[in-house]
């Protein structure tokens, strides 16, 4: 079949009878009828035939109203790149198309290319791709850009001193969705039959891109017609799409890399980019929004990785309009495009990270400083700051990914499920349902890349820096965690990116749940009561004997969690027997203390303490049984959950088993530091380990009296040697039973007790590891300035009175322990708050004019009460005197 065969008809498939694509078919179904000469006939044929479906697939017929989808001419068609429309032309020479014979107005190009392609080949040969440029100097049929054409042109505008066709190409193309989805497409690995199709064009290295494409089509459809047929199923999007992995895209970065490295030091082109960006995030915007264009193409996440090379991104110009409409749109990706883009963003190195994270951060500060924020204009309701918080989620979990990444070590699931309230029913007699039933929040694209924020020992870039301190500054966080629990569509809650906030904030949320949660326990308590008739008790009482606090403390809390767990999320209210102080926090803090000194103290044996470290590890022969341990957790979590800081001294280990990691080699290094240091050197032995050190695979320890224990890491390990080959084995199974395996029933009673009371608690889903240290025990560091700058004064007290001169001059001359003893006077505990003494809300009240009285406290609200003393020596005495025998609460 030849083009005047359809002379009569512009859009017509082609005739299958005698055609040669029938022709052709026959040829793979019966091969050994075929004479060479009739073979090559056909071939020729088919070569014809695919070649006028490529360029009717780049070129079209000429025809406005071709009605041909698969015509470049047609209103109705996509278009592709060549590599595309040469696969293309396969899939249409498979099916027989239609094919268009080429309109009269293209008389003479296209179809005398056709006929005679032998005399178009060699005239194409004489001209260069920029003669043909220049011709063309406005570069209109430009639609997407790769490398190669980016630096043609720009050297044509270089050589004519002038950039505006550049910069009207850069326009045109960045502000195109379609064009850039299809620009900067990375070159794909070559099968063999495309490399014998390369061969063939290795041939004649001036023949013109468009004709060897379509060269390499016909190659392929030779050589093997079943790989032929599978790659022309689908549309070529989706065949691109089919092949990449899953942290894989179309586009090449680094060719886009070293685009913008040429451009952006042009200021007039770098204006380009800037346009098209506010032209092109609306429409991106709209795709994503109502067109679902992402389930269409998934190429379509290209345009996402080139707009954000841009390393100008967080230029003054773009952070006005650009970029954060540009993060609107990037926002309304869905969850499977934000995790490609988190998993593909993980293999970039750290200043790419370190780049994108920026850009982001500038964005969110730039709109706080530059905006009032307050209870009445949230910055919630800010779309930048919403949407730009969105995008560094990304950065975040590709930060998390790309680190020092541990999946595996897990701790195990209780066996046993935490009982639930036995007034439970009655909620749901209420119409109530108890909120995270099913345990703590999950982050939803935490979920799709498989990774918790807790699996990351290391990442690219330290946390710290993906905190906003000017967004914790404004935020108000009453009303983001109404909305974090409301779960609104039309509302954000920045505590579902807690990477954003420090831990003062993420503090002040678990605050407000665990108090809310006190509140709900104690009206459900009197609804409880009224209904069934019973006592009315909304606190969590507990009445102790000063010198019999465990037993009085323990006792009681293991009646109420077999009895009642959900009691232990009542307020906490604590009586010393045969004492005055009413519980408003102070006694409780005091409570806690003394219970964290008698369970850690080293003769009841539940703990061993390591005189290097000053650390406490859990007693593998204690003669405590798991209910002991499981008070202890209790205790811990009633700290959190009440809001008071214990002195407890654990490695970091023990958060991180807290939040489900099992403990590894590497955390030898903080709980066992010479053990650590002991198996690392095996690890670096460089002679026989087997010969110079006859070591085994079975170790001894110590129990509490000194006796040494046995214990076999494999079946018969006294039997099995250590050697340069299972070292790294034997490594891996001393530290498992050190940090696991020994201490296996003592920790999961330890762990259960913990989380009878915080299961529903957001804490797993805010804080890390090192932030549960933190909220537990406090700060370390005691700034006492800091203190002063937040101190405030009542009574006639003033920051410049001469007693409170003296006091902090006092104060501050004060060793490292009596300061300690005057925060333990002053508060209820030694230790600093989340956030250090700065966040610590002290009150120095006058109580008198100078008298020999000694100075008092309400450790509840944090005041002291102070004499106005006559001298400063008698102050400094009076206090030290207060501070060093303070015990025990009285009423003032």
């Amino acid at each position: 079949m030849n083009s005047d065969e359809k002379e009569d008809c512009e859009c017509a498939p082609p005739q299958a009878g005698p055609s040669p694509a029938g022709a052709c078919e026959r040829e793979y179904e019966e091969p050994e009828t075929e004479n060479p000469e009739a073979s090559r006939m056909k071939r020729a044929a088919a070569k014809h035939l695919i070649e006028r479906y490529y360029h009717q697939l780049t070129e079209g017929c000429g025809n406005d109203s071709c009605s041909n989808s698969w015509c470049a001419s047609s209103m109705d068609f996509h278009r592709m790149d060549n590599n595309a429309a040469a696969v293309k032309a396969l899939e249409l020479y498979k099916i027989n198309a239609k094919l268009c014979d080429p309109h009269p107005s293209k008389k003479g190009t296209s179809s005398a290319y056709l006929e005679s392609s032998a005399l178009n080949n060699s005239a194409c040969r004489k001209m260069n791709h920029k003669d043909i440029n220049s011709v063309r100097g406005d570069f209109k049929d430009v639609s997407y850009l790769t490398e190669e054409k980016v630096y043609e042109i720009l050297d044509i505008c270089a050589e004519k001193e002038d950039y505006s066709p550049l910069i009207r190409v850069i326009g045109r193309v960045f502000s195109s969705a379609e064009g850039l989805v299809q620009s900067f497409r990375r070159s794909k690995p070559h099968t063999k039959e495309e490399l014998k199709s390369l061969q063939g064009k290795d041939e004649d290295k001036d023949e013109d891109e468009k004709e060897a494409a379509a060269c390499s089509a016909v190659a392929m459809e030779e050589d093997s017609p079943a790989s032929s047929s599978r790659l022309g199923e689908g549309s070529s999007g989706d065949n691109d799409v089919q092949k990449l992995g899953p942290d894989e895209v179309s586009v090449d970065v680094e060719a886009v890399r070293r685009v913008y490295e040429r451009l952006l030091s042009n200021e007039k082109v770098e204006a380009a980019f800037l346009n098209a960006l506010v032209y092109l995030s609306p429409n991106v915007e709209c795709d994503l929004t109502y067109h679902n264009v992402y389930s269409r193409d998934p190429n379509y996440l290209n345009l996402f990785v080139i707009v954000m090379e841009n390393s100008n991104l967080h230029s003054p110009e773009y952070l006005e309009i650009a970029l954060p409409q540009f993060c609107k749109a990037m926002s309304k990706l869905p969850l499977p495009a934000l995790a490609k883009l988190a998993r593909l963003w993980s293999h970039y190195g750290a200043e790419q990270i370190r780049r994108m994270m920026e850009t982001f951060q500038q964005l969110i500060t730039y709109k706080v400083i530059s905006n009032e924020f307050n209870s009445r204009n949230l910055v919630n309701d800010d779309d930048a700051v919403v949407a730009s918080t969105k995008c560094l989620k990304i950065v975040y979990y590709a930060n998390i990914l790309g680190g020092d990444v541990d999946t595996e070590h897990n701790e195990e699931e209780d066996e046993e499920p935490i009982p639930e309230s036995s007034e439970l029913t009655l909620q749901e007699l209420l119409g109530e349902e108890r909120r995270n039933k099913k345990g703590p929040r999950v982050d939803p694209l935490e979920t799709e890349l498989g990774i918790r924020t807790n699996d990351c020992r290391r990442p690219l870039i330290p946390f710290e820096e993906f905190i906003n301190e000017p967004l914790n500054d404004v935020l108000e966080m009453d009303k983001d965690y109404t909305f974090f629990k409301v779960e609104t569509e039309n509302k954000f809650s920045f505590m579902t990116c807690p990477f954003i906030l420090n831990a003062v904030t993420k503090n002040l949320g678990l605050y407000y749940d665990n108090r809310i949660r006190m509140y709900s326990e104690r009206r459900i308590t009197v609804l409880y009561s009224l209904v069934q008739g019973q006592q009315l008790n909304p606190y969590l009482r507990l009445k102790v004997r000063r010198d019999h606090i465990i037993d009085d403390a323990l006792v009681r809390l293991e009646m109420i969690a077999m009895e009642n767990p959900a009691d232990l999320k009542k307020q906490l209210y604590v009586e010393f027997e045969g004492e005055q102080g009413v519980d408003e926090g102070g006694v409780s803090k005091e409570f806690f203390q003394l219970v964290v000194e008698e369970i850690f103290n080293p003769d009841i044996g539940m703990f061993t303490y390591d005189e290097n470290t000053k650390l406490f590890w859990f007693n593998p022969s204690s003669f405590e049984n798991d209910g002991q341990y499981t008070l202890i957790g209790i205790v811990l979590g009633l700290a959190i959950y009440n809001n008071c800081i214990l002195d407890v001294h654990f490695p970091m280990v023990v958060y991180r088993k807290l939040m489900g990691k099992k403990g590894t080699f590497r955390d030898l290094a903080d709980s066992n530091p010479v053990l650590f240091q002991s198996l690392t050197e095996l690890l670096d032995y460089e002679g026989s380990v087997e010969d110079d050190m006859m070591i085994t695979f079975q170790i001894s320890q110590t129990d509490l009296f000194g006796n040494p224990l046995m214990h076999d890491l494999r079946e018969n390990g006294d039997k099995i040697p250590v050697t340069n080959d299972n070292r790294k084995d034997f490594v891996a199974q001393y530290a498992e039973y050190m940090l696991n395996k020994s201490v296996e029933k003592q920790f999961k009673a330890f762990r259960r007790g913990f989380h009878m009371v915080t299961n529903e608690s957001p804490l797993k889903y805010l804080f890390r590891p090192e932030e549960i240290e933190l909220l537990i025990c406090g700060s370390r560091n005691l700034d006492f300035l800091a203190l002063e700058e937040t101190t405030e004064y009542d009574g006639g007290y003033n920051r410049d009175s001469r007693i409170i001169k003296e006091f902090w001059e006092t104060l501050h001359s004060f060793g490292e322990e009596q300061k300690r003893l005057f925060l333990q006077f002053t508060t209820g505990t030694d230790r600093a708050p989340v956030g250090g003494l700065g966040k610590l809300k002290m009150i120095i009240a006058k109580n008198g004019p100078d008298t020999d009285r000694l100075p008092t406290s309400h450790t509840c609200f944090n005041v002291l009460l102070l004499p106005e003393y006559s001298t400063k020596e008698k102050l400094r005495e009076r206090l030290l005197k207060a501070i060093t025998y303070a015990k025990g609460f009285g009423m003032l």
